[in-house]
């Protein structure tokens, strides 16, 4: 079960989780020799701690009394760690059968070589003492831990640290363990991020870290926000690290040998045909016979037959809200120059952030400057300068971010624009603190990086626009 669930290269640190994993086992030693000393050295240790919890706590990898040892690791990297039946088997119902069940077996040690020694021991303190402790380079390995010895509680709070620390960096990776543990509320919030920010989830080291049936998986997904030539760029580069996984040189045979039916996924055909023909034609990924087929596909009046799907993904679609419940122009506002129009904004769960909505010329077409930017806590998130054209209308004008920025619940937020332009513009006004979109509260205050007037009641950036 084990090896399914964490193979060894997923159980090998990173140099730095090494680190972090050592210094663990050192404190964990510490506490083992403290707790040990503070027992043995006094006849009355059980008088200094006035709860049963404390006392409990005291016994945590402490040799007194314990009547069970633990041999944890894989060969080459263990730790024994005392234990006591009684108080394993009140914390789990797998260490209650195993000591006192009806197949119960009479051993002085266990050995354990599928469990991380930290993680074993995050499971026991929160077992004695009622303490979750996690950090991110043992937390899959923890919540591995909780899952075989069936502490539901642990399991629980290590899938809400995942969640919380879930970006598109590792979306990929925890997705396909999410699966493995059976965890749908993880998938989802996996699949959330890699829809709305499906480019830098597809770019990031973590993406070629997945097993063949997540790739599919990510590949068959008919809401992934992305262009199709990073799709086909990212799974060339997964297909490269696999054949390092599977000790193949990483040619252009072997890259399509690792991929097999999985490239038939990638929707060539929907790419631009620019793309199609500097990238994907020329990778030698393609047999000569499909490169033929997918360009007479492109031009010919009779299309050939392809094995690809031809059919572009749906993609998200982008929601707006809007923060304004009227709009006006006056003969000597709105106008710009270099000011910054700004407002804060927070949110009751995560959506993503990828642009604003903002006001146009109220004298006819003109075109405007824009320099875009969101802020957390007054440090930049994403940053853009871009232009756009008005018609003159009290329309609103989309402006994106490069990719869309994640946005956590209950934080606020600030988001900037500074315009340059020689027309006026219409203004927003009848500004509301709170707007309720779809399943989605939004709350604005205004900012103190405002210097242009904008502000909760009236002024520029009426929306924003995000995917949820």
């Amino acid at each position: 079960m084990a090896a399914e669930l964490f193979p060894t290269k997923k159980l090998v640190p990173s140099a730095s989780a090494s680190s972090s994993t050592s210094i663990q086992q050192y404190q964990q030693q510490n506490v083992t020799n403290n707790n040990t000393a503070a027992t043995q050295g006094c006849c009355n240790w059980q008088g200094l701690y006035p709860t049963i919890r404390e006392r409990n706590s005291v016994m945590f990898n402490n040799e007194t009394m314990a009547d069970v040892h633990f041999v944890v690791g894989p060969p080459g990297g263990t730790q024994r760690v005392p234990g006591h039946k009684y108080v394993l088997a009140v914390g789990s119902s797998v260490f209650h059968a195993m000591f006192y069940g009806e197949l119960a077996e009479d051993q002085d040690e266990i050995r354990i070589p599928d469990v991380e020694p930290p993680s074993f021991l995050a499971m026991l303190k929160y077992i004695y003492c009622d303490e979750i402790d996690l950090c991110a380079d043992t937390v899959l390995a923890t919540l591995y831990a909780a899952k075989k010895y069936i502490v539901p509680h642990l399991a629980r709070a290590c899938v809400n640290f995942l969640e919380t620390s879930l970006s598109a960096k590792n979306a990929c990776v925890l997705l396909s363990q999410s699966c493995l543990f059976e965890e749908p509320d993880l998938t989802q919030r996996c699949w959330e991020v890699i829809d709305a920010q499906a480019e830098l989830a597809l770019r990031s080291e973590g993406f070629c870290d997945i097993d063949t049936q997540t790739l599919e998986s990510i590949l068959r997904r008919e809401t992934l926000n992305a262009k199709e030539m990073v799709v086909f760029e990212a799974a060339l580069n997964w297909a490269e690290v696999e054949c390092q996984r599977q000790e193949l040189s990483p040619t252009i045979e072997n890259k399509r040998l690792v991929l097999g039916k999985a490239i038939y996924l990638i929707r060539i055909p929907t790419m631009a045909l620019e793309d199609f023909a500097n990238g994907a034609a020329q990778s030698g990924v393609l047999t000569l016979n499909e490169t033929n087929d997918i360009f007479l596909w492109y031009t010919a009046a009779k299309k050939p037959d392809l094995l690809f799907c031809t059919k572009p993904r749906k993609g998200l679609a982008p929601q707006r809200c809007h923060r304004f419940q009227s709009c006006a122009y006056r003969s000597n506002q709105w106008r710009y120059r270099g000011r910054c129009d700004s407002i804060q904004f927070a949110v009751d769960k995560r959506i993503f952030i990828a642009g604003f909505g903002l006001y146009g010329s109220s004298c006819g077409s003109a075109e405007y400057s824009a320099k875009i930017e969101l802020k957390r806590q007054g440090v930049p998130m994403a940053q853009r300068i871009i232009k756009y054209f008005s018609d003159g209308s009290s329309s609103t004008f989309p402006v994106f971010f490069e990719y869309p920025v994640q946005i956590e619940p209950d934080t606020f937020y600030t988001a900037s624009v500074v315009l340059d332009g020689n027309e006026l513009s219409y203004f927003g006004q009848e500004g509301m603190t709170e707007v309720q979109c779809g399943k989605v509260t939004f709350q604005f205050q205004c900012s103190s990086d405002s210097t242009n007037g904008t502000g909760v009641q009236g002024g520029q950036i009426p929306e924003l626009i995000y995917y949820a």
